[in-house]
């Protein structure tokens, strides 16, 4: 399990705008130190292109717009769920910063998103999921962290159910079914990340209700320079399809 988590973070990498960018920049170079000037001319453009292409707002708000249109923000029409499962992003483990410096954009948005809905729903029979491993460098784990979070907001520890073994939203969705068994229950992440995730999720027989948060597509000009920001969108656009063509191959 280890080794084809690995494994899928390698290849990712290299089919990603950034590896991919990097990749066709370097055998770009390697050419042109070889003398072989019509094929690092070509990779090198391509790269350049590459980089241009995917910093274009327009390309990155397209891309995002595909995933995120989707689903709509939760309804609130089911109010016999017993579950909200806050799928698990990133953070940073760092104790001379306060807490919310530590906890990624998306982690954040997804716990108070699951918060919001625990709370308007009122209902003394909900308990929250918090999923999501350590990851790289830190000690504390996702889940634990955005627990946190929940707590500070006054929820009970008794309604708060932690784990932070799942390395991603498969093993996730793999956690999640020996808790709801198979009964509906809301699912709460980023937009852009919903549709993998549901694909996941009722993959094994789940009954997610989505609830996406953290939309990335704002109303831009077709006339707009390019930008990290951008650049970044078409990333985790591309980021989400290449997971959801993975989970096609490999189910």
């Amino acid at each position: 399990m280890e080794i084809l988590f690995f494994t899928k973070k390698i290849i990712a990498f290299f089919v990603e705008p950034l590896g991919l960018i990097l990749t066709t920049g370097l055998i770009g170079l390697y050419f042109l130190n070889k003398s072989a000037y019509t094929k690092a001319k070509f990779f090198l453009s391509f790269s350049i292109f590459l980089l241009l292409f995917l910093s274009y707002p327009p390309v990155g708000n397209s891309l995002t717009q595909r995933l995120e249109s989707q689903y709509s923000k939760y309804d609130y029409k089911n109010n016999d769920i017993l579950y909200i499962h806050i799928l698990g992003s990133g953070h940073y483990d760092n104790s001379k910063w306060p807490l919310s410096a530590q906890i990624g954009n998306a982690s954040l948005k997804r716990t108070i998103e699951g918060i919001s809905i625990y709370k308007k729903l009122n209902n003394p029979n909900i308990k929250l999921i918090f999923t999501g491993y350590a990851g790289p460098g830190n000690n504390t784990t996702n889940a634990e962290i955005n627990a946190s979070i929940a707590k500070i907001a006054s929820i009970s520890n008794k309604k708060i159910i932690i784990n932070g073994k799942p390395k991603d939203t498969e093993e996730e969705a793999i956690y999640n079914k020996s808790l709801t068994e198979g009964k509906p229950f809301v699912l709460v992440t980023s937009a852009s990340h919903m549709p993998r995730a549901i694909k996941l999720f009722e993959g094994i027989g789940l009954k997610p209700i989505p609830a996406p948060t953290d939309f990335k597509r704002i109303d831009i000009e077709l006339i707009s320079a390019p930008s990290i920001g951008s650049l970044q969108k078409s990333r985790i656009a591309i980021h989400e399809l290449l997971g959801i063509a993975w989970s096609y191959l490999a189910h």
